[in-house]
């Protein structure tokens, strides 16, 4: 059956001390992660402070010179951490396409303030675990990144739990495959194009997301965030005040056997007379379970009409190499690209590479 709409629901039904509130509850979102994979969450309880004051501070770093943006850039294509500029990201090739890169820039983070133990080790972790870079400007960004990235985490940590409710599985079985997580926080500016953008390229390409779920902070802007339900053409996806929009990943989706779908999404183009005004900045913090977690088809998903689909693997080995695939140096030089946004300079995309560790 097509789907035209991503529903809104509200977590609080989850947690309800109404144990059959919270079955009906856990009912509906089996089915949405069933059909489409996505939702909109309202009363999160989430700090309307908390998600403004990183709002207004990511802003406010992306409105900075390339030149000071440059200086927290991310060491190695491999990780999640720093500031990845325009013409080094083309999420498409996650999933074996070819297509310009994606028209954006970013500034990313994981975990803070981890034990120096073994486990945490880069030896053993790489690149779940390297270290965060902080830019000096604006002052704001630091705090204000760690203080939402916690509230992420234990809205993250409720989530999974009606997760499990949804499975028919007790409801602290995510427990132990998140309580050493390497979660990231990306902040994602979409500036307006000053022309035409080349052909194939959108802000963001066509993919999926690697880990177990994303919770992003939406924006209504033209050229936003659209999704490609099973059977259905792109959809628009809501942005409505203080409210998430999350989506199954693909390790959930391993997980549940494809009982639920992680679904396809792309961030579109403006149409040329919205251009001056579809800059855009997306808030998404990307749930990945312990590097060491095991990925096998959970028994509540398998039987003798749903064998398991998929051979056990660990977050480490699914996710690593694809992630590289998308990072990385455009493949034609940026130079003569009409796309490229307004301010970039010798220093930015086109500057060679840093090699991997």
């Amino acid at each position: 059956m097509a789907t035209n709409s991503i529903p809104v629901l509200d977590l609080r039904r989850f947690e309800s001390a109404d144990p059959r509130e919270a079955a009906v509850a856990a009912r509906e979102l089996d089915g949405v992660c069933r059909e489409i994979g996505f939702l909109v969450i309202s009363n999160h309880g989430v700090a309307e402070t908390t998600q403004t004051a990183l709002y207004d501070a990511a802003r406010s770093f992306f409105d900075l010179p390339l030149e000071s943006k440059m200086a927290v850039r991310r060491p190695h294509h491999d990780q999640n951490r720093g500031y990845i500029p325009y013409g080094e990201e083309t999420l498409a090739r996650m999933h074996g396409g070819d297509t310009p890169p994606d028209f954006k820039e970013v500034f990313a983070i994981g975990p803070f303030d981890r034990p120096e133990d073994r486990y945490h080790s880069q030896a053993l972790s790489y690149p779940n675990f390297a270290p965060n870079l902080w830019p000096s400007a604006p002052p704001s960004l630091r705090p204000a990144m760690k203080s939402y990235f916690l509230a992420l985490e234990d809205l993250a940590r409720r989530l999974a739990r009606g997760f499990a409710l949804a499975l028919g599985l007790p409801p602290d079985w995510f427990a132990d495959k998140l309580d050493r997580h390497a979660s990231q926080l990306r902040l994602l500016h979409y500036p307006a194009p000053a022309r035409d953008l080349e052909p194939g390229q959108l802000r963001c390409g066509v993919h999926t997301d690697l880990g177990m779920m994303t919770i992003l902070r939406n924006e209504a802007a033209a050229g936003g965030l659209q999704v490609r339900p099973r059977g259905s053409d792109w959809i628009d996806a809501p942005a409505i005040d203080n409210t998430f929009v999350v989506n199954i990943g693909d390790l959930l989706m391993r997980w549940t056997n494809d009982r639920w779908v992680s679904t396809p999404h792309r961030v579109t183009v403006p149409a040329a007379e919205a251009r001056s005004r579809s800059r855009r900045l997306s808030i998404g913090y990307f749930t990945r379970p312990n590097y060491d977690a095991p990925i096998a088809c959970i028994g509540t998903c398998t039987d003798a009409a749903h064998p398991a689909r998929y051979a056990p693997t660990t977050v480490k080995v699914y996710n690593d190499a694809r992630f590289a695939r998308g990072a990385g140096p455009r493949r034609a030089g940026p130079e003569n690209s009409a796309a490229a946004p307004v301010g970039r300079d010798a220093a930015g995309a086109g500057a060679a590479p840093l090699g991997p560790a």
